[in-house]
């Protein structure tokens, strides 16, 4: 930047001020001050300044020469009049901004945050790459790019660092080459037309997903031209600020990578949701299939799926919402932009839970009419081709039923048995449905970990959501009124723990399956552990 001052200390020319990058301003420098003489600055004077002006970056400072011009140098005839004009010429400015003398630099510790270390790791473990973009000089940037981590020790920092000129003169393919690797790269010395260039580059080439975080009037069209621009709220300019999807109200890296993170657990959770809620109906299809496919009395009616479905499904589906970020969420690779919701091995799953969710319905129903031997009413137990033929029961001959069920006689009419007589049997299925479910929520708290590892009280409103879905159970079953309208009745201690028995298998089958999710998730992370190694 330069300055004109007319009338500086009585002078009554002009006088120029020049400031800038430490080699630039010595560009523009015909001479020297030392001890407050002029003399010539020479190829060699300028050949050891400049070592000192690397030496100096190399330990991430940042360097700003200093040059005047007292006689106005090759501005003498700039005035107030004429200015505009001869600014507007930019190819006038090596000219006009020569015949300085150089009075020396000024070397700038900006030191990170303490923070943007830790946070450029955890983007690293997240799969995320980080690019740093600056005006400064490359080895000011590198020295930094090491401090705070986007270069690991002992690594060649030059491979993948470049400045602005360097990187344009590169053809297309040898950027693109350049760019497409999670490794921590450099740019330098870079002008507002390369950073929109670099985000053109990763987004419509490399097919990246890119934020673009910037401060400045110049960081402006690379913000815009990123999937999401990110201004800085508190040194940000306006330009920068209305060119941006999201400002940050603290100007921290450290935020993105919580905003990282906690986009990560919503959209966990909201998988949490979807498989929760798609298990369970699976299941619930499953059982009605089941049943037709066998030939057995149905086990539900349209009542007691649809309060299923509205009531008790609904508290346990809204708590997986307050699910907290896993503790491994940051050390999970990135989704591509086209990646499914729901993954061939999520498809899986469900169709794994919601099996035995069918499964266990029907097998308890079946139960009792074909085992239950320990029930304390000693119900009439029949064969299994029985209760598969039930519809053939008026043909059969010296079939009885010898016990009430329920306060029902069925000694006169032994086929209603299958009809009227499968209340107790309908509100073991129905219970077993809701309580698999409550279950099956615990299990959706997370995806891969364990129960064991992070446990339900993670979340204590999924413990008040199922504790009120399986209150609003126990209502419509022990009231009278209410377990007539559901057509279900009153189970005993005997009938609860085979309730029981039938429905916590599925903890036992979700965890087999995430242990299995685990290995994929290891195997996932090794294969791209192998590709950066290659790299």
């Amino acid at each position: 930047m330069s300055t004109v001052v007319t009338g500086y200390e009585g002078n009554k020319k002009n006088t120029v001020f020049l400031k800038g990058a430490g080699d630039r301003v010595l560009a523009k420098c015909t001479a020297i001050s030392l001890n407050g003489e002029t003399s010539d600055l020479s190829d060699d004077d300028k050949n050891k300044i400049l070592e000192q002006l690397e030496q100096k970056e190399k330990l991430g400072l940042r360097v700003l020469g200093i040059a005047y011009a007292p006689n106005g140098g090759n501005m003498t005839h700039i005035t107030k009049a004429n200015c505009s004009d001869e600014a507007s010429d930019l190819t006038k400015y090596d000219h006009l901004e020569g015949n300085c003398i150089f009075l020396g630099y000024v070397a700038i510790k900006d030191p990170p945050r303490e923070e943007v270390k830790g946070a450029i790791e955890a983007c690293k473990t997240a799969g995320i790459s980080v690019i740093m973009i600056t005006g400064d000089a490359k080895e000011t940037a590198i020295a930094i790019a090491k401090e705070i981590g986007i270069f690991a020790p002992g690594q060649d920092a030059q491979k993948y660092s470049w400045t602005g000129a360097e990187f344009e003169k590169l053809t297309k393919e040898e950027k693109k080459k350049a760019l497409d690797s999670d490794i921590g790269k450099v740019f330098s010395r870079v002008e507002p037309r390369h950073k929109r260039e670099l985000v053109k580059l990763l987004i419509d080439d490399l097919d990246k997903i890119v934020a673009m975080t910037g401060d400045g009037v110049n960081d402006a069209p690379a913000i815009k031209q990123a999937s999401i621009g990110i201004a800085m709220g508190i040194t940000g300019t306006e330009v920068a600020k209305r060119a941006s999807d999201m400002v940050l109200n603290d100007d921290n890296f450290a935020t993105i990578v919580k905003a990282v993170e906690e986009g990560r657990s919503i959209y966990s959770n909201m998988k949490a949701f979807i498989r929760y809620l798609i298990s369970s109906n699976i299941g619930e299809v499953l059982a009605i299939f089941f049943t037709a496919m066998l030939g057995i009395p149905e086990g539900f009616n349209s009542v007691q799926l649809l309060w299923v479905n509205l009531v008790t499904d609904g508290p346990p589906a809204t708590a997986l919402g307050f699910n907290p970020a896993e503790d491994d969420i940051m050390e999970k690779p990135p989704r591509r932009s086209d990646d499914g919701l729901i993954s061939n091995w999520t498809y899986f799953r469900y169709c794994i839970v919601g099996l035995y969710v069918g499964i266990a319905c029907v097998g308890i129903f079946v139960y009792w009419y074909v085992y239950d031997v320990g029930a304390a009413d000693g119900h009439t137990l029949v064969t299994m081709h029985q209760l598969m033929h039930w519809t053939d029961c008026p043909n059969w001959e010296g079939f009885q039923v010898h016990n009430f069920v329920d306060g029902l006689d069925f000694t006169k009419e032994p086929c209603q048995y299958f009809m009227k007589g499968k209340i107790k049997a309908s509100t073991l299925s129905l219970s077993v449905l809701v309580l698999i479910e409550m279950l099956n929520a615990f299990n959706a708290i997370s995806e891969d970990h364990s129960l064991l590892v992070m446990t339900p009280f993670v979340n204590p409103y999924l413990f008040a959501a199922t504790a009120v879905s399986m209150g609003l159970h126990f209502v419509i079953v022990y009231v009278p009124v209410l377990a007539q309208i559901f057509s279900i009745t009153a189970l005993n201690m005997h009938e609860w723990w085979l309730v029981f028995a039938f429905s916590f298998p599925v903890i036992i089958i979700d965890e087999i399956l995430k242990m299995y999710g685990r290995h994929l998730q290891r195997n996932e992370l090794a294969q791209r552990l192998r590709e950066k190694k290659n790299e």
